[in-house]
């Protein structure tokens, strides 16, 4: 490689991934441009577990974080921080994820360096959000759209929103994930399960993930099996979802689990992975999922069906939820849906295609800047 660039990565709350999709995407991609010879910096929260100031190669910058004290707000000032100290850093690229609470600042972005917002979903969709916080999230997209110096989507629906909506052009850049082909069934002792004896879910515990209305068909199809539900609880919504489901028996609230190997497993030996997201573009969680031959049955929108096409199932209420769970066979019986979703993780969302396909925009900007 005959160029190396100093490279910024900020909009997460740090690395190693302690948390989801962009901090999932943060790590692989800044291993990844790591090793490719070009130098990395994550910009982290104060309140990330990691302390060091550097991870595996990797450049950690800790910023002040006043999340814990001013709620929401306090991601603001988290960007801004994180903006306010990448102004010294010299970088080449500034790799934004996400626009939410970082677009406002866009006259603090630094000049020398080219700005590229990953656009992440329409944020100003989801319901958790009152009117006129949607309203400012619609402000906060067009800021973004307006002033990054590119974009990156996550999916093709995305992508034509963009250029629809604001006339603007994107690079269109999946999410990667690993092909998981080495299963354990010891990982379930821990948890008491049998081989495709349970469904589960991974989310954060968030209404525009369904989370409620799989419980509620898990519970309407009056079956034996558990449902696994993993993500933390520790929200409202979470809480709420914990109090008034948490006695049933067979509605299992695990927590957030970060071991991969954990996870991995228990994804590969459920019977159906329910993906309940309805906001953004291509979900990292959807994606790992394919990657362990998960049976998957899908919320009935546009971005997952963008990605899963024919191979999954779709639910759009409850009594989908239900149906699905009382009709589906054994996986054995849909082994074609789940080598088609292998082939698709092989030939597009693999981090190592991912890794390039970033890198590959930011020399390409970078000649088209001189």
């Amino acid at each position: 490689m005959s160029t190396s660039l100093k490279i910024g990565i900020l909009g997460t709350r740090g690395i190693p991934n302690r948390y989801g999709g962009f901090e999932q995407c943060a790590e692989y991609l800044a291993l990844g441009l790591k090793e490719k010879g070009h130098q990395v910096w994550v910009y982290n929260s104060e309140h990330h577990e990691y302390k060091g100031e550097k991870w595996k190669g990797v450049h950690i910058v800790h910023c002040k974080d006043p999340e814990d004290k001013m709620g929401t707000f306090g991601q603001f000032i988290y960007d801004l921080n994180c903006i306010k100290d990448s102004r010294k850093r010299d970088f080449d690229i500034l790799l934004q994820l996400g626009y939410t609470s970082n677009s406002i600042w866009y006259w603090r972005w630094p000049r020398k360096a080219l700005n590229i917002v990953n656009m992440d979903g329409l944020e100003w969709k989801r319901s958790k959000y009152n009117k006129y916080v949607r309203r400012f999230l619609k402000y906060a997209e067009k800021l973004a759209a307006k002033h990054a110096d590119e974009m990156v989507a996550d999916s093709v629906g995305i992508q034509q929103y963009l250029k629809e909506q604001y006339n603007k052009p994107s690079t269109f850049i999946a999410y990667g994930a690993d092909i998981f082909d080495q299963p354990e069934i010891s990982y379930l002792a821990n948890y008491a399960l049998e081989p495709y004896k349970y469904h589960m879910l991974m989310a954060r515990m968030e209404p525009e993930n369904n989370i409620e209305m799989i419980i509620k068909g898990h519970l309407l199809a009056g079956m034996q099996e558990p449902l696994l539900v993993i993500g933390k609880t520790d929200n409202a919504y979470g809480t709420y979802l914990k109090e008034t489901y948490g006695s049933n028996v067979n509605v299992c609230f695990l927590g957030g689990i970060y071991d991969t190997a954990v996870i991995n497993n228990l994804r590969y030996y459920s019977h159906i992975y329910f993906h309940g997201h309805t906001v953004g573009g291509t979900n990292p969680s959807l994606i790992e999922a394919m990657g362990t031959r998960s049976l998957i049955g899908a919320n009935n929108n546009a971005f997952n069906k963008g990605v899963l096409g024919e191979d999954a199932f779709y639910f759009a209420d409850d009594r989908e939820v239900s149906t699905i769970i009382k009709q589906a066979q054994s996986k054995e019986a849909y082994a074609p849906w789940l080598e088609n979703n292998i082939e698709k993780i092989k030939k597009q969302y693999n981090w190592p295609k991912i890794v390039d396909d970033y890198e590959a925009l930011f020399l390409k900007s970078i000649r088209l800047k001189k």
